[in-house]
């Protein structure tokens, strides 16, 4: 999914349901190319070490804790929480950049 291509709720709850929100937690970020990916956090990796070994970061929400239901078929059932990821997404996109890896604490 790409916030360049006008993403719909659709895309963006395909994305959630591809992971499982059982087994590990979950990074949603998004890259300088505005392709965004929800990534799982390794259970022995430090998300500073994660966010560090991607540089081509440029935003990224908190960190899904697995088993709190914010990744998987479910979530990504919920219309209004992914919609709420959603315009959270597109609201700063649009926003002009003078930081790469920002996190993103509150939804819109």
């Amino acid at each position: 999914m790409n916030l360049n291509k006008q993403p719909t709720i659709e895309d963006l709850a395909q994305l959630f349901s591809q992971h499982k929100d059982s087994l590990h937690n979950h990074i949603l970020w998004v890259c300088e190319s505005g392709e965004v990916r929800l990534d799982r956090l390794p259970a022995d990796q430090p998300e500073q070490e994660f966010v560090s070994q991607r540089p081509n970061m440029r935003t990224r929400l908190r960190t899904y804790r697995r088993g709190q239901g914010y990744v998987g078929r479910r979530a990504a059932a919920d219309r209004d929480f992914i919609g709420n990821v959603l315009r959270t997404l597109q609201h700063d996109w649009a926003r002009p950049r003078a930081q790469k890896q920002e996190l993103l604490d509150t939804y819109c």
